[in-house]
């Protein structure tokens, strides 16, 4: 399988949010990357139902939905009637992260786990066999914008091995400081899903730089 691209909705412009979905729809993107934090699991607050809801009746790619927030059990019917195909959970957030997963796939979704910069991979070899994602950050959790962290590289061919082990189907995402200098590298390394926000929005020309991406 060729690697996915998936824009984040936290860059775009929220002035003009229908022209930047349709973007998305009219690049080479695969899905699109949606945020949603809650000011407490990370330090900053994002958008929640009604603004998944809006993107959801426009979008014609799956929504690729990523929850730093605490508590994610408590919201997983409402992402799903929201229109989230895939609902990655943080393994810091979850006391039970098995029975989270169950009840994302359970509701029909795909289930992803993201780890923190400082999370080790150790910790996902119970789980790796049951769950179609991992979500590496390869940046601190919260804000947009921030320098790509090099040991992502390490983690990303440490996963890719423990994949292997467990026989698991998991795609491998990374998200953070995703750009032109280093999204080769990553692809080489094992990532399936690249996640690029400020690099795609920020840039002149929004549909070619993905076309690089996706290319």
């Amino acid at each position: 399988m060729s690697h996915l691209v998936a824009p984040s909705v936290l860059s775009a412009d929220f002035a003009h949010l229908e022209r930047d979905i349709e973007l998305i729809n009219n690049s080479q993107a695969d899905w699109f990357h949606v945020d949603v934090m809650d000011g407490v699991f990370v330090p900053n607050i994002s958008f929640g139902f009604p603004v998944i809801k809006a993107l959801k009746k426009y979008a014609k790619k799956p929504l690729d939905v990523h929850l730093m927030i605490i508590d994610p059990d408590r919201y997983t019917q409402a992402f799903k009637e929201a229109g989230a195909d895939v609902l990655t959970v943080h393994l810091e957030a979850c006391t039970h992260l098995h029975r989270t997963i169950q009840n994302i796939k359970a509701l029909g979704m795909q289930a992803g786990v993201a780890l923190n910069p400082h999370t080790s991979i150790s910790l996902l070899k119970d789980i790796i066999a049951d769950i179609n994602l991992v979500c590496l950050m390869s940046v601190n959790p919260g804000f947009g914008g921030q320098k790509f962290i090099e040991n992502t590289y390490t983690k990303v061919t440490e996963l890719k091995e423990l994949i292997h082990q467990k026989n698991s189907k998991a795609l491998i995402e990374i998200d953070g400081g995703v750009d032109l200098k280093n999204y080769k590298k990553l692809i080489d390394v094992g990532a399936n899903v690249l996640v690029a926000g400020n690099t795609v929005f920020g840039s002149e020309h929004p549909t070619e730089t993905i076309a690089l991406l996706k290319n």
